[in-house]
């Protein structure tokens, strides 16, 4: 009877490939947000934890990196890799509904 019941829920969840492609886009947009985070504290430029996620931000934020001329450097950050973490969660998200 067990069984039945992990089957029975395992059929009404995503599937494995969904599960992933969903992953993989969270986790990009984590990497974005975090640089967002640190470029708002303030973080030290210098710092291997930094430049290692600056390394990691910069390539997955694509095209959106001067999309918005904007003056201040610190809001151009919020708003360009901020777009690049939605971007990757909402593409991932229709690919991982495709998969299902």
């Amino acid at each position: 009877m067990t069984t039945h019941r992990w089957y029975a829920a395992r059929g009404r969840g995503r599937s494995t490939p969904a599960r992933i492609v969903a992953g993989i886009g969270a986790l990009f947009a984590l990497i974005e947000v975090v640089y967002v985070l640190l470029i708002i504290f303030g973080a030290n430029a210098a710092n291997g934890f930094f430049r290692f996620i600056q390394s990691l931000a910069e390539p997955l934020a694509l095209f959106f990196p001067g999309l918005f001329p904007i003056a201040n450097q610190t809001l151009a950050v919020i708003v360009n890799y901020g777009l690049a973490a939605v971007f990757w969660l909402v593409v991932t998200g229709l690919v991982a509904r495709a998969l299902r």
